[in-house]
């Protein structure tokens, strides 16, 4: 199996990938020993919806408990985990429609403060759930909003400031739906032949407890992976194809997500949400926060298997990127039952949505990333780093002046990388993108028509260690004859620093 090299990859998928780390996952595991699990061992977990109500005004209320628990990830030994909703770790899918009013309460049964940022959502800065938005143990902060965005395949993680990857780490992830009214031919029975898959990699204490000693300059790194946190998994499948929607929620480790011979696989969508139209690719890379929504066929009763394979990002001074990148694990084992129900084709046509107008950016941003620091600067609560106006489309440039690798996320926004060759309307909509050693990535960001004119958004590396350790800064977004404040409140609980 060949790895890709980045202009071809690029060329295939139509989406920006790949992060990779300058220490191998070897290096820092090499102290332990490294767990037996059989292969395709245990029914993979489907993570539950979240249950919701109506409340008096008809908006859709999901309640969600931020909570300790203990897991069985390994034979005869358990795990201090943390999850949402009940479950030990992790937490269940949380689901809601374009034009919804939606609701969602997160009490906090934590030892710590937490937050709960809703990872790729349109809606106000208030309710983002980013460091601003501190839940101290025993309370229950509430966010409220209008979904107002295309279907999508987002999620939802903590993200107080200085602690992210601890407490992503220690469990807490879930995915989050959106639907809208756009018909589209694609699988669509969650848990049946749409299933989301949630990759994290762990590492073990003798004792079974999570190893969050060993850190290396990319972050924590495991030599095991769970998906839905389920170890050695297999899916009984029931059609001819399955919708499977691939969520990167590892603190630093990358995937290169691939059929066990490369056979063709599907790409119907990215972080933002449909394509306009499918691609056929040998594989598909995820740095963290990312999603990919890939369709596989299958035949009756011939298994087949999912990985992540090697990928070759490139190098900056003879050191190559791997973080995840020169391994070959398993990830899922496909088991068709020996009678297929038939599944519809996938649409030639799925999404219809107009992409970003280059001639109508506004203006050219410009953010260098190096030494855990963004233009220079460390992460601070207080500082405005950056006004943008409401609605707006702009260039945004990001220089990755390090041999390390980042990625960044941007908050209430949604991108197109712009690459040569590429037409505007085959740009994968995205809100988290790679930026490999020694490169510039250039990407239409559009952001919401959210205003608040003392509340930040973020922007910050994805590698959690790096957003921890100041690699993030902050921006508002104004409308008309809005004044922006000059210094920010930092709320009661939150931490000042990144120490």
């Amino acid at each position: 199996m060949s790895p890709l090299s980045r202009r071809r990859f690029l060329g295939a998928t139509l989406t920006v990938v790949g992060v990779a780390a300058t220490a191998s996952v070897a290096g820092c595991a090499a102290d332990r020993p490294t767990p037996r699990v059989p292969a395709a061992s245990r029914p993979l977990a489907i993570p539950p919806l979240a249950p919701s109500t109506r409340d008096a005004a008809g908006r859709r209320v999901v309640e969600l408990v931020a909570a300790p628990g203990t897991s069985r990830f390994l034979p005869g030994l358990t795990t201090p985990t943390w999850g949402y909703g009940g479950l030990p770790f992790g937490g269940p899918t949380v689901r809601a429609r374009r034009g919804e009013e939606v609701v969602l309460r997160v009490t906090n049964r934590l030892p710590e403060t937490t937050t709960t940022h809703w990872h790729g959502a349109s809606l106000p800065a208030r309710a983002d759930g980013g460091p601003h938005q501190p839940i101290a143990p025993g309370a229950t902060w509430e966010s409220a909003w209008r979904v107002d965005q295309p279907a999508a395949t987002l999620w939802y993680h903590p993200h107080p400031h200085g602690a992210t990857e601890r407490h992503v780490h220690r469990g807490l992830a879930g995915m989050f739906l959106v639907d809208d009214d756009v018909r589209v031919d694609l699988p669509g029975r969650y848990g049946v032949d749409d299933v989301p898959l949630v990759l994290t990699d762990r590492a073990f204490a003798p004792d079974g407890s999570f190893d969050e000693a060993h850190r290396n300059a990319v972050g924590l790194l495991g030599d095991t992976v769970l998906v839905n946190g389920t170890v050695a998994p297999y899916l009984e499948v029931t059609t001819t194809r399955v919708r499977l929607r691939v969520l990167n929620a590892s603190p630093a480790r990358s995937y290169r997500v691939a059929l066990d011979d490369e056979a063709p696989l599907t790409l119907v969508g990215t972080d933002g949400g449909l394509l306009a139209a499918p691609r056929t690719v040998d594989g598909v890379v995820l740095t963290p926060g990312e999603r990919a929504e890939i369709v596989v066929e299958l035949a009756p009763g011939r298994r087949r298997r999912l990985r992540s394979v090697s990928h070759d990002l490139g190098t900056v001074n003879g050191i190559s990127a791997a973080a995840g990148a020169d391994d070959t694990v398993d990830l899922l084992e496909l088991r068709p039952a020996d009678r297929l129900e038939p599944s519809p084709p996938v649409p030639a046509r799925l999404s219809r949505e107009a992409p970003l107008d280059e001639a109508a950016a506004g203006r050219t941003r410009t953010f260098a990333l190096a030494a855990d620091r963004i233009n220079g600067r460390d992460m601070d609560p207080t500082r405005v780093d950056e006004v943008v106006p409401a609605s707006a489309t702009e260039v945004w440039e990001f220089t990755n002046r390090h041999t390390l690798p980042h990625n960044i996320h941007v908050h209430d926004a949604r991108m197109q990388v712009l690459e040569p060759g590429l037409a505007a309307a085959d740009r994968p909509w995205k809100d988290t993108v790679p930026v490999p050693p020694g490169t510039t990535v250039r990407a239409l960001v559009r952001v919401g028509p959210h205003t608040d004119p003392e509340v930040p958004y973020m922007l910050h590396c994805h590698l959690l260690r790096h957003e921890d350790d100041g690699m993030m800064l902050q921006f508002l977004v104004v409308g008309p004859g809005q004044r922006p404040a000059t210094r920010l409140a930092v709320p009661s609980g939150a931490p000042h620093d990144h120490g």
